[in-house]
């Protein structure tokens, strides 16, 4: 569901597409291609100087003991400045099906701030900077996740979900936000500081212009999970574009436990998710505690900030 090219505007995303989500809720959008003039990072367009093209599969590294799985073509995410015949097997994104375009650019972290926090939507910073909203259940790993990212403790962790209950803005680099949600599924906070996740996040989703992407965060440890599907396609249904980020892909299970490997339980959501796709939503595969994904995920975030910057 994650955009293939961001226009100018979130507000013409939202009016150009609805038509599509009326039909298909969890569609990604098919907006028209558009042909990158100037790169923003030479190693990647020196990749799109050859005319040849990736087989119909396409290998990539599943996790750090160099597993491989083949992802077919058409299953690919195809970011802005990208022709799906032009991939290349070294252009795709370890662990993920994320192809790296010309608008991937600098993805280090060298400065976070804490900006505030918020209880109203209305209340969020109105600088114009472009965020990234991080969301997911109560016990999905996101505070760990956020701290990973910037190599820093500025999210709060706990044993106990539900820890986060209002909207925190985190800047980046002086230039964009990494937001911090509260989660759902979850509700530990007293009754009087009790949040309504319906009029509370979702009144942020929809009136936000300056959000890029939603990284929906989903547990790979455990089987595929319905409020995480409920979750994707109410966003779908309001155009919202999102990221797929599986997490804890570091836990491997014993075969006697009868339980699934994270490859396993993220093959089971693929399934369930592209029943309501007519194109594949971008996906990649993290773990906190090994740093997996980390900047891979950083370097797909970079693609589409620049681009909704252009």
């Amino acid at each position: 569901m994650l955009l293939r090219a961001y226009t100018h505007s979130p507000q013409f995303i939202r009016t150009t597409c609805a038509n599509f989500f009326s039909s298909h809720p969890l569609t990604r959008i098919p907006l028209a291609h558009r042909r990158v003039k100037v790169p923003l990072n030479a190693a990647a367009a020196a990749k799109f100087s050859t005319k040849s093209a990736v087989p119909l599969t396409t290998k990539h590294a599943a996790d750090n003991n160099n597993d491989s799985n083949v992802i077919p073509l058409d299953m690919l995410f195809v970011p802005p400045g990208v022709e799906r015949n032009e991939i290349k097997e070294d252009m795709l994104l370890p662990g993920s099906n994320i192809v790296m375009g010309p608008y991937a650019g600098d993805a280090k972290i060298k400065q976070v701030e804490f900006k505030g926090s918020s209880i109203r939507a209305n209340d969020c910073p109105k600088d114009g900077k472009p965020e990234f909203a991080m969301l997911g259940r109560s016990n999905v790993g996101k505070s760990s996740l956020i701290n990973c990212l910037v190599r820093k403790d500025i999210a709060m962790t706990s044993k106990k979900p539900g820890k986060t209950q209002l909207i925190n803005h985190f800047l980046i680099n002086k230039s964009w936000y990494i937001v911090d949600l509260p989660g759902y599924g979850y509700a530990y906070a007293p009754e009087s500081a009790r949040l309504d996740w319906n009029t509370f996040t979702k009144g942020y989703f929809l009136k936000r212009d300056t959000l890029v992407a939603v990284m929906l965060l989903v547990d790979a440890s455990v089987p595929p999970q319905k409020i995480d599907l409920d979750c994707a396609n109410w966003l779908g249904r309001n155009n919202i574009p999102l990221t797929f980020v599986f997490t804890k892909c570091d836990k491997r299970k014993s075969g006697k436990s009868g339980l699934k490997p994270p490859e396993r339980n993220i093959q089971d959501f693929q399934d369930l998710i592209k029943k309501n796709y007519r194109e594949p939503p971008p996906w990649i595969m993290t773990s906190s505690i090994s740093n997996l994904g980390r900047d891979d995920l950083l370097l797909h975030m970079s693609q589409l900030r620049n681009y909704w910057d252009n």
